[in-house]
């Protein structure tokens, strides 16, 4: 899993375990909040590893993936949920924050699918994390996370088309506004961000979960190329 120590990846994270899955997460920082999640999948009685990974870095994004793989035996399922998020006005965003979006949240889950596909067998999931401005962009300031995010589509059909062949799915879920420490449900511009969903609320790490859990299910074997709104109805 790239990017599975806070937020959403840890509520992913911790699901798959409580699913039956082995999990190997990656994150850049905060090593004790990756401890934390590993504690929960091992509460689950699984297997869990922490690997400190900047995904800017190509190699240290396939590296993650080999490492994986060389600890656990197998890879089924790869979720790709890291991302860095630069907002404001396109006169302030410069080459600098355009080549780390586009290194993390493009290059990366490119590569990271690249790397697991080598590994996966008939039944593997590949599962990237969107987002609702790829449907929906109601702020000014969003152009090039909008833009980054925008490029997974074409990326989850893209591969599903190249891997569906083998067996392997590959699909997109895109969240709306979810209660992390990013984004908590109580900030500032919480109200103003819950009035744009239909049901006028937050959702949870552990719905975006639910999702995912799905896709990497056995009910989800003829789902493939798909992008689904997690977003409380953000886009309708």
């Amino acid at each position: 899993m790239i990017g599975g120590s806070r937020g959403i990846g840890a509520g992913v994270a911790a699901r798959l375990a409580q699913d039956g899955a082995d999990v190997v997460l990656t994150f850049q920082n905060r090593d004790d909040q990756a401890a934390v999640v590993v504690k929960q999948i091992e509460g689950f009685g699984r297997r869990g590893l922490a690997l400190r990974v900047d995904s800017a870095d190509p190699e240290a994004v396939t590296t993650a993936v080999d490492r994986a793989v060389d600890r656990f035996g197998r890879l089924d399922i790869l979720v790709n949920n890291a991302a860095v998020f630069f907002v404001g006005p396109v006169e302030e965003l410069g080459r600098e924050e355009f080549d780390r979006m586009i290194a993390v949240n493009v290059r990366a889950p490119f590569l990271a699918s690249k790397a697991a596909a080598g590994h996966m067998g008939d039944g593997g999931r590949i599962i990237t994390i969107g987002s609702n401005m790829v449907e929906r962009t109601v702020f000014p300031g969003f152009s090039l996370y909008s833009m980054s995010k925008t490029a997974l589509v074409g990326l989850t059909k893209g591969l599903s088309r190249d891997l569906g062949p083998r067996g392997i799915t590959v699909n997109l879920v895109n969240p709306g506004p979810i209660d992390t420490d990013m984004n908590p449900a109580d900030g500032p511009a919480a109200a103003t961000i819950s009035g744009f969903t239909a049901l006028g609320r937050y959702g949870t790490p552990a719905e975006i979960a639910t999702a995912v859990a799905y896709l990497a299910g056995d009910g989800a074997r003829y789902v493939t190329g798909a992008v689904i709104n997690v977003d409380g109805g953000f886009s309708v």
